[in-house]
């Protein structure tokens, strides 16, 4: 069952700015990852979905909600972080989770006390004295406090130190054993790879490719780094071979290419008409993946053309 269902949205601001006909659905129970760096269009799908901006075109809903129609009466049922965090002013940590406490007719804070422990905040200074990592945790706690089923998160770990970015990802995979329902929005590949199920990508507010995150864990094809002993053998390979290589660092004479299994009696009879330094065998990672679309070089087709050679 679909618990978070984007259809064919599109909301254009002018000069390629905007979101143009995203679509994408999260089923209960699965952590969905929106990947994409700032300005992709990330942020803006999300504040339609969350009903603060109404699409152009396409359809929004949460657990069977129109999100537009039913804005105020969904956000009982979802934990919201926001990416860009704005409280009220003169109000101190506590009395914003007392405030939040009163809006969800929350009466049980033993939870909100369990997180505040977990991510270590003091919650009695006033907010506006808060750096931003404190307020960030002060979100986290107002986000999870009221046990939500479903989860939305925008940027949720941007500026917190590297272990609260750990202890983020591990409560993340507590609250997805528990059955929640989580879109996760980020451009961090680590916290994307470690908890989702599936990632969308996003380029220039265009939805390029959804996959599976077990393909990548479960890809047993190869990545390999080539560098030569030469410019002159860096340049005889790159003129000659008949793979792709999608990326070249000719001030280094490396490349870096993916190939299926099949392909490694062809690479080293390349290899074998030129001079290397090494060859070593990488892992291929979500990053790679996400970096064949994302080389503004290239088109979307060409991105996927590229992954041919690393995905099947």
């Amino acid at each position: 069952m679909s618990m978070i269902e984007v259809k064919h949205v599109t909301k254009d601001y002018g000069a390629g700015r905007g979101i143009f006909d995203v679509s994408f659905d999260v089923e209960e129970g699965e952590v969905f990852g929106f990947l994409g760096p700032n300005g992709a269009g990330k942020t803006t799908t999300i504040r339609h979905l969350m009903g603060f901006t109404k699409a152009q075109e396409g359809d929004l809903s949460i657990n069977g909600k129109d999100s537009w129609k039913s804005a105020a009466r969904m956000k009982q049922d979802i934990g919201y972080l926001p990416g860009e965090l704005a409280f009220p002013k003169n109000m101190t940590g506590d009395q914003f989770i007392r405030f939040m406490a009163e809006e969800r007719q929350m009466t049980d804070m033993t939870r909100a006390i369990r997180l505040k422990e977990r991510f270590d905040i003091d919650t009695s200074e006033e907010i506006k004295k808060m750096s931003l990592g404190t307020k960030r945790k002060l979100a986290i706690v107002t986000a999870f406090m009221h046990n939500p089923k479903i989860l939305i998160l925008d940027e949720p770990t941007s500026g917190l130190d590297p272990v609260m970015q750990e202890r983020f990802i591990q409560f993340i995979l507590t609250e997805k054993e528990e059955g929640k329902t989580i879109l996760l929005s980020s451009h961090i590949f680590s916290e994307v790879d470690a908890t989702c199920d599936r990632i969308a990508i996003i380029k220039e507010g265009v939805v390029v490719s959804t996959i599976e995150a077990a393909q990548l864990k479960q890809n047993e094809n190869k990545a390999f780094k080539i560098e030569f002993a030469s410019f002159e053998d860096y340049q005889n390979f790159i003129k000659t071979t008949k793979f792709l290589t999608p990326i070249k660092r000719p001030e280094q004479n490396q490349v870096k290419l993916n190939l299926i299994d099949e392909k490694l009696q062809q690479l080293f009879m390349e290899l074998s008409e030129v001079k290397i330094h090494f060859i070593s065998e990488i892992k291929f990672t979500l990053e790679d993946y996400f970096m064949d679309f994302y080389d503004r070089k290239k088109t979307v087709a060409d991105g996927e053309e590229n992954l041919q050679y690393g995905l099947h």
